[in-house]
């Protein structure tokens, strides 16, 4: 599957800007709900091992979602790597990552996974592990003051975002305004990608990096520069949610940048 690929390519991305860094650099403090670089990579790491688990050990799987249901996640994440930090985390997350996108690669994309909710296919899977991959490093390229450079491989969380439209109102127990709006993005390449039907009225256009940005919540819509015309392309962009789990407000106005005293 690309998508195992990309998973890979953007996992490296981020090691390739942690990788060298002194032990200390992985104990600053994110934008995101207070959580250190370690804390991120930890999180990151133990989902890849459960992403694998899907493939190569059901049962496993079964048990480790139960202890995460009776410990709690956080806690589960920790001692999962027996609390490592720094380079030895870096490393054995880089590790796990390259075993994950190994055993996606080959698998059928069709195939039913058992996770935490619903059963997904593994394409789903894997997807997801890039979009959350994608999403948390924006946290560490803030907090070390780096700006990122994307590439076209970003589309699959583009798609995403677009897919679970409907999804943002049913987290939310809400009805959308509408169908879904017209979405055309620039990608990083140059390359224009479009989504849904033109009504003359709602719209979504800009850069698909903030795109992304803003579906994975990791920007407020009103810090990027996205055009957003229309009632239900604004209603969308003010609480879109592209990711599983419980109702998740976007990040309040001002609340998530990249840091500017940071060394790039």
């Amino acid at each position: 599957m690309q998508q195992a690929s990309d998973f890979l390519e953007e996992s490296r991305a981020l090691f390739a800007l942690l990788d060298g860094r002194p032990d200390s650099e992985f104990d600053k403090v994110t934008l995101f709900k207070g959580w250190t670089v370690n804390d991120v990579m930890r999180h990151l790491h133990f989902w890849n091992w459960m992403a694998e688990l899907q493939l190569a050990d059901e049962a496993r799987l079964d048990a480790e979602l139960a202890a995460v249901g009776a410990e709690g996640m956080r806690p589960r994440e920790q001692g999962h790597i027996d609390g490592a930090s720094g380079t030895a985390l870096l490393n054995a997350w880089w590790d796990q990552a390259q075993k994950t996108a190994d055993i996606f690669a080959t698998a059928d994309p069709k195939a039913r996974l058992k996770w935490a909710g619903p059963s997904m296919s593994a394409r789903s899977s894997i997807t997801a592990r890039l979009m959350e991959t994608w999403a948390h490093g924006q946290e560490v390229f803030d907090v070390m003051g780096v700006e990122r450079i994307n590439a076209d491989r970003i589309k699959n969380i583009a798609v995403l975002g677009v897919n679970t439209y409907g999804w943002t109102y049913l987290v939310r127990k809400q009805e959308p305004l509408g169908p879904m709006p017209f979405v055309k993005l620039t990608a990083p390449s140059g390359d224009i990608w479009t989504f849904g039907e033109d009504d003359g009225e709602n719209r979504v256009e800009g850069r698909a990096s903030e795109f992304c940005q803003v579906v994975t919540q990791t920007r407020n819509v009103k810090d990027t520069s996205l055009h957003v015309t229309g009632p239900v392309a604004e209603d969308w962009m003010s609480k879109a949610q592209c990711f599983a789990g419980g109702r998740n407000d976007p990040p309040p106005p001002g609340t998530r940048f990249r840091s500017p005293s940071a060394t790039v």
